[in-house]
């Protein structure tokens, strides 16, 4: 059977925010509305060549649940599911409504509700958290730091006339370190600069076009980067440069991930996904994210203890790192009232950014 494409019943289920599917008898998937499609990451006619069994682990929950609905030809609900895997994603966690089709036996109607993004958005408030702390820390430190390092540089600097070589590579040591803890610093001030940000209508696909160049030209030139976008995708409202900064911080840190693996790969993807919706703090508003944009690497992964914790300031797993990076990627796509997350898996982790889009005209882009 051919999915249901017209007609109003195919115009409700797509007007749905959450994956609404039906599945046959022989178990095959029949009808797959829009944010079905995009849960699973296959069109509709992809999946009505397939059962359910093909996108979700042997053994998942959501099959036994399936067979309770079809044994006691009755709705069945059950809560935080995982039905992750490696074709459809991790951290794939739903609560589970399904019922019989009284007039296809043996058919059930599965509708999931997606708690990951519930659950993203809670970790974006710490994170929000987090980078209030630190903005408070880098205007101690660019105070409290800086004003003795100039003076210690000085001393060292006026040493170094008239000291012999031997010691002279002591005060170079000094002034070197020096400037060493200064650019820290200067780092650091970036978070405590609350000014608003100029934004206007930016094309994603060329910001990540830049980006690309200047990784194969310096840090990741023995990386294969492929793109995976929508053309068809309208400009997001953003800063160019912080954009840039944002996506240079993710593709060098995938570039240090697959550090020298044969077939190592950055994937750069942009996509539409309408129906998420964020409040505005301090008001009723509420914000539409519908643009993604994902960095993806086949390294081998964060560490799961690291991942709560992926975008708090000074957590790294890099020897040389200051882990302020991704700290400073959640800074600046949270001033632009998006959303970034990190899912990973060996083989496979996924950044993902979800922005608003450009509004043209006088209507405030918050109501989008």
């Amino acid at each position: 059977m051919e999915p249901a494409t017209d007609g109003p019943a195919a115009a409700v289920l797509n007007a749905l925010p959450n994956p609404v599917i039906m599945i046959g008898a022989n178990g095959v998937i029949q009808e797959a509305n829009d944010a079905a499609q995009n849960f699973f990451q296959a069109s509709a006619a992809f999946m009505a060549r397939h059962s359910l069994g093909y996108f979700v682990p042997f053994g998942s929950p959501l099959l036994e649940l399936i067979n309770q609905v079809r044994e006691r030809q009755a709705p069945v609900s059950e809560y935080r599911v995982d039905v992750s895997s490696p074709r459809i994603g991790t951290e794939k966690i739903v609560d589970i409504y399904a019922g019989p089709v009284l007039d296809d036996p043996g058919a059930v109607v599965v509708m999931l509700q997606e708690r990951t993004m519930a659950d993203k958005i809670d970790r974006q408030l710490t994170h929000r958290g987090a980078a209030r702390t630190v903005t408070g820390l880098a205007a101690m430190l660019a105070h409290e730091i800086k004003n003795p390092l100039s003076g210690i540089r000085g001393a060292a600097q006026l040493l170094e006339q008239s000291c012999d070589d031997q010691d002279r590579a002591l005060t170079r040591l000094i002034c070197d370190e020096a400037d060493r803890i200064v650019k820290l610093v200067d780092r650091m001030e970036v978070f405590s600069d609350e000014r608003p940000i100029e934004r206007t209508a930016v094309n994603i696909h060329t910001v990540l076009d830049h980006v690309k160049r200047l990784a194969l030209s310096g840090f990741a030139r023995n990386v294969k980067i492929v793109e995976e976008y929508d053309p068809s995708l309208p400009p997001v409202l953003a800063n160019r440069d912080q954009l840039v900064q944002v996506f240079l911080n993710l593709v060098k840190n995938a570039a240090e991930a697959i550090n020298g693996q044969a077939d190592g790969e950055i994937a750069l993807s942009t996509a539409y996904r309408p129906g998420v919706r964020l409040s505005v703090q301090g008001s009723r508003d509420k914000v539409t994210l519908p643009m993604e944009f994902c960095v993806r690497d086949n390294g081998p992964g964060v560490p799961e203890d690291l991942l709560p914790h992926l975008f708090d300031p000074f957590v790294t797993t890099k020897t040389n790192g200051s882990g302020l990076g991704l700290a400073l990627v959640a800074k600046i796509v949270r001033d632009h009232g998006g959303v970034v997350e990190c899912e990973s898996q060996p083989r496979r982790t996924v950044f993902r950014i979800l922005m608003p889009a450009f509004v043209a005209g006088p209507k405030d882009p918050r109501n989008a």
